[in-house]
């Protein structure tokens, strides 16, 4: 039994006229969210970082050479708003993990690159993201990590598609 039986056994006895299932599941799906994020963020904060920061540093890096992208390109991969991404590029241009650079193909528009500082940066830190990951996730079997893999996925989708 975990926390969130104990929640739903008290809902069925005082309201036993309710279905409380999809209670269960979305508790311990937040409940593991914070778990994860716990993990996540003290990971980043080892490395200098915060998921705000690696989100962005992480989509440069996996965009492939060059390691630039135009803010809406980067805005397309990332639940936030216009004004949110900017404040975390001029924050990583503060911190000269990134650079604002004319964009050769539209002089009015700007491409948003990785320095060498931040390339260092994002590859020493998505080593050990991946790390913490394999740690946080080691309580499943193979087997059960494919399982919720894929049912989480089918579940995602119903939302993204």
């Amino acid at each position: 039994m975990d926390k969130v039986d104990k929640i739903t056994e008290q809902w069925n006895r005082e309201r036993p006229d309710l279905n409380v299932g999809p209670m269960g599941l979305i508790g311990r799906l937040i409940r593991l969210s914070r778990h994860l994020d716990k993990g996540m963020d003290e990971t980043f904060a080892e490395h200098g970082l915060n998921f705000a920061s690696f989100d962005v540093l992480a989509t440069l890096r996996r965009s492939g050479e060059p390691y630039r992208l135009s803010p809406s390109d980067l805005l397309a991969t990332m639940m936030v708003t216009s004004g949110t991404m900017t404040n975390r590029i001029d924050q990583l241009a503060k911190a000269g993990l990134v650079e604002r650079i004319h964009n050769p193909e539209d002089g009015r528009s700007v491409i948003i690159a990785l320095t060498k500082k931040g390339f260092a940066a994002i590859d020493g830190t998505v080593t050990a993201h991946v790390e913490t990951q394999a740690r946080l996730t080691s309580a499943l079997s193979d087997q059960e990590f494919s399982d919720l893999n894929k049912l989480l996925g089918k579940y995602l989708s119903s939302f993204e598609d």
